[in-house]
């Protein structure tokens, strides 16, 4: 139970550093103020969706494996690495271009796919359907970022 304590408490700083990041990005390109504060807001709600999970589920034994990355130094990484961009960012504005490909690299990352793959899943368990119903329309960050970019014409660069 330690081991998924630890797991859940990275995987909520892994949210909400990405919702970090997409205010940042917010405040950078006012152009793209609303898209990024939306996601923002779906990070946050990802990362109350996994506490109320720790704090409800987990002691029942409940909670839904199939939501985590259980590997937790690659959570750690990209969690240290995003913390990385969000330092450089405030300092040093990014190309909108990077922005957006920073992003959707961050989000086709093992952590935040095995959430995605989990949170879309079918014939999944009852508890795993909470949580589904729970987060209803706040899924596919990596497609809408991309469908994102080809509407505005922003190139994907390589990041990272």
């Amino acid at each position: 139970m330690d081991n998924l304590l630890k797991l859940l408490d990275e995987s909520i700083m892994l949210e909400l550093n990405m919702s970090e990041l997409y205010v940042l990005f917010s405040g950078i390109f006012p152009e793209d103020r609303n898209f990024w504060w939306r996601l923002s807001l779906e990070e946050k709600n990802h990362a109350a969706l996994l506490k109320s999970g720790k704090e409800y589920f987990v002691p029942n034994d409940k909670f839904p494996s199939e939501l985590l990355d259980f590997n937790i130094e690659n959570i750690m990484t990209v969690n240290a690495q995003i913390r990385k961009y969000i330092e450089m960012y405030a300092a040093v504005k990014p190309e909108r271009s990077e922005a957006f490909s920073l992003a959707y690299a961050f989000e086709n990352s093992a952590s935040e796919l095995h959430f995605q793959e989990g949170i879309t899943g079918e014939n999944v368990s009852s508890n795993l359907a909470i949580f589904q119903a729970l987060n209803k329309d706040d899924k596919d960050h990596a497609e809408r970022i991309e469908f994102y970019m080809k509407e505005k014409g922003i190139e994907k660069i390589d990041v990272k």
